[in-house]
């Protein structure tokens, strides 16, 4: 059994059924994170669960927020427990079309202001450049593994 996550009538993505649920529960995470919804619900075949309709309109916001989310944060626990969604959310914007910007890195602004998470001192903290440039290689790595 899979999952079917389609815009119109082409699939943006078929996971399993287990990559599928976790990515849908992160899913909700992420919405009360960012306090948006993702854009993704149930599908052209009402009574089946496993096909989703992402509503490109919707789920372009999300993403946009997401990212921007992700690369303002300097924190290390929250950047390595959010790479691999965001990274998959992003490689779902990508092959829906829709245009994602990566924030400059160094340039201070990104969407939505910065959040200030406490996190103990240890190891450098990772560079805005670095978090960018991990992200966007994540999600190509992430594109070539999730079938269609």
């Amino acid at each position: 059994m899979s999952m079917y996550f389609d815009l119109g009538d082409e699939t943006l993505w078929n996971p399993s059924n287990g990559a599928g649920r976790l990515f849908l529960r992160q899913v909700e995470v992420f919405e009360a994170e960012l306090k948006l919804p993702s854009g993704i619900g149930q599908g052209k075949h009402w009574g089946d669960p496993g096909t989703l309709e992402v509503d490109p309109a919707l789920y372009a916001e999300f993403a946009r927020d997401l990212v921007a989310w992700h690369c303002r944060t300097g924190h290390s626990v929250i950047l390595a427990l959010s790479e691999g969604f965001v990274a998959t959310a992003v490689a779902l914007a990508r092959r829906a079309g829709i245009e994602l910007e990566m924030p400059e890195p160094g340039s201070g602004h990104v969407p939505g202001g910065v959040r200030h998470d406490v996190q103990v001192p240890g190891n450098p903290r990772t560079t805005a450049a670095d978090v960018v440039t991990a992200l966007d290689t994540r999600a190509r790595e992430m594109d070539r593994w999730m079938a269609r």
